[in-house]
């Protein structure tokens, strides 16, 4: 009887301390990320020391900070290795951790137009610097940038920046599907020419990640990492790199 009644008390608790949980935001997730790397750039850790694969140092961070969310917030948690790590429609963000010595990470491509008009899901992405200390045996991971990207500003710099200045020299359907050729940018000619069409319709957003063709999309974050200007749709948490 006592055993049940340690039961019903325990899952009174949790019942309670679930309902006393904000819901995850927008804004809400910023201040978490930020919190977060103050705190983990101070941490001596000990399950990092001599790691050198950039995988499996980003898949701990990641697990981490999750952690860190479920211990404070309400929200639905989904897969890295599945898909997008936060899928709630308030939220559809993708969570990226890599090192300042080359920050940039894949993934999952699904149809060419993602690299002109953006993933079509935000990312925060962590950046940080690794020192091991041998004497105690730890790591110190630095988070020295961290980042919002709103999917609108997710696309591709370099692409999505021709295409606006061809836009406005007045470029027609043709001019278009000629400068998506020399990019080589995955599709047939059928897409090419629905891309076209949906380019001259809809001018995209200027991108700010730099992406590269492959069976996952290759993204690179160093001009986000050095922009030190204010970009709408870009939110610097950390900023290390330019003070």
């Amino acid at each position: 009887m006592l055993l049940i009644l340690n039961c019903i008390e325990m899952i009174l608790y949790q019942y309670e301390k679930n309902k006393m949980k904000e819901k995850l935001t927008i804004g809400l997730l910023k201040k978490a990320a930020e919190d977060f790397c103050k705190n983990e750039s101070t941490f001596s850790n000990k399950d990092l020391f001599g790691v050198t694969d950039g995988k499996a140092v980003g898949t701990y961070i990641e697990h981490k900070f999750q952690d860190y969310l479920t211990k404070n917030f309400e929200y639905v948690k989904g897969s890295s290795s599945k898909g997008i790590d936060l899928p709630s429609s308030g939220i559809l963000t993708d969570i990226k951790v890599t090192s300042i010595k080359q920050p940039q990470s894949s993934s999952p491509f699904k149809d060419a137009k993602q690299k002109i008009f953006g993933l079509g899901y935000n990312l925060l992405v962590f950046v940080y610097e690794k020192s091991d200390d041998t004497k105690r045996g730890t790591a110190i991971l630095d988070f020295v940038s961290c980042s919002f990207i709103e999917n609108t500003r997710t696309a591709d710099y370099t692409t999505t920046f021709r295409i606006r200045e061809m836009i406005k020299d007045g470029a027609i359907k043709e001019d278009i599907i000629a400068y998506l050729n020399d990019k080589n940018i995955p599709a047939d000619e059928i897409a090419l020419n629905q891309i076209a069409d949906y380019i001259l319709s809809n001018t995209p957003e200027q991108g700010y990640l730099t992406i590269s063709n492959a069976l996952q999309w290759r993204l690179q974050y160093a001009r986000i990492v050095n922009l030190s200007e204010s970009v709408y749709g870009i939110t610097k948490l950390i900023d290390k790199i330019n003070q």
